[in-house]
């Protein structure tokens, strides 16, 4: 059997304690991430940093001490590499901008659903995957590690129908994508951590506007099995 993936340690930055143990929660349920701390000020953020490494900080704006931007060139002064999550309320364009500047790997905002946390820590898992195991050899090494840690893959996802969310659509695709051969709804349910009917609701989209594809694999007895595949 072959190793899982290694964990992703994650310190958790947010001066309400309630919200920081709903986002606590949160993390630990999307493997492979583990919270190993909790901060309510920037002062103990960086002191949290320099004794538990995480590799992940999720961090809050609106920090009672100093603003949560702030914190990070404290961070690399002090010689940590972590990466920062933003998660605040904080809309300005300025903010973001800043946030920007600063080599945020995301920027989510409150308030946000289970489902758009978990597709963000999984893109970031698949991209520091990537980040950690890169060979380089050439331009085109060098070009497909960039491209693959600045930018999120391109997404079919347009204007979905009322009651589907992009995040949720964004994590179906990526799952298809990612697919050695086709996919039933069950399957895709199963590896996208997302119940049957949501599974089958989005694939059926993607086979609507052509996204996907659809085969039928006929058993024994019953109805044909639909099997979906990423059109190339």
């Amino acid at each position: 059997m072959s190793p899982g993936p290694a964990t992703i340690d994650v310190l958790v930055v947010d001066d309400d304690f309630m919200v920081a143990r709903v986002h606590r929660t949160f993390v630990e349920r999307v493997e492979p991430f583990r919270v190993v701390g909790v901060a309510s000020t920037g002062e103990q953020a960086a002191a949290a940093v320099d004794e538990l490494r995480p590799d992940l900080v999720l961090l809050d704006l609106y920090l009672p001490d100093v603003f949560g931007l702030d914190v990070i060139p404290r961070l690399r002064t002090a010689g940590h590499d972590c990466d920062v999550m933003v998660i605040s309320a904080a809309r300005e364009a300025d903010t973001v901008r800043g946030a920007v500047r600063h080599g945020v790997v995301d920027y989510l905002l409150k308030p946000f659903e289970f489902e758009e946390l978990r597709s963000r820590l999984q893109r970031y898992a698949a991209q520091r995957g990537r980040l950690l195991t890169a060979v380089v050899q050439s331009q085109a090494d060098v070009d497909r590690v960039l491209a693959g840690a600045s930018t999120p893959p391109t997404s079919a996802v347009g204007a979905l129908p009322k009651g589907m969310s992009v995040e949720t659509a964004d994590l179906v695709e990526r799952t298809l994508r990612a697919a050695d051969g086709t996919l039933s709804a069950t399957e895709c349910a199963t590896l996208a951590g997302i119940s049957r009917v949501s599974a089958r609701r989005y694939l059926e989209y993607f086979h609507a506007t052509g996204a996907a594809d659809v085969s039928l694999r006929y058993g024994v007895a019953g109805r044909p099995e639909r099997r979906y595949t990423w059109r190339v």
